[in-house]
């Protein structure tokens, strides 16, 4: 990828839900200087599951990491942004998109896309086992 292409702002979705709002610390550094790879899925999961909660209407469980795409590091000092979107909501499952976006130190107010990913969640009982995604009347 291009350094003009890494570093080329780009505009926050409309269509998309503003869920989480975070800034990695020094100790989410990975051996290179960058944020953690494992730390950015983490919040996305997190993500993804305040997207989820409303329609599980209760306990739910991450069943699956349909897709993960890392398109640029996070730095140090980012801010991330990140919006989540309904993708399906099937009879135990709900699947959602989330789209993560960084405001580089110095450069507050542009963004740039670091990571999409596609989650899926399943509504549980409280032994555990999958219920019924409750319908919107």
């Amino acid at each position: 990828m291009s350094a003009n292409t890494a570093s080329s702002p780009v505009q926050l979705p409309k269509d998309e839900k503003l869920v989480l709002k975070v800034i990695p610390m020094p100790g989410d550094l990975n051996v290179n200087g960058d944020i953690f790879g494992g730390w950015v899925m983490a919040q996305v999961d997190l993500a993804g599951a305040v997207m989820a909660a409303p329609y599980a209407n209760g306990r739910m469980a991450t069943v699956a990491v349909n897709e993960f795409i890392f398109k640029q590091p996070v730095r140090l000092g980012d801010v991330l942004s990140f919006f989540g979107k309904l993708v399906r909501i099937g009879r135990t499952s709900i699947t959602v998109k989330i789209e993560v976006y960084a405001e580089r130190i110095g450069a507050q107010g542009k963004y740039i896309k670091v990571t999409e990913a596609s989650l899926t969640y399943v509504a549980i009982d409280e032994q555990g086992r999958p219920r019924e995604v409750p319908r919107p009347a």
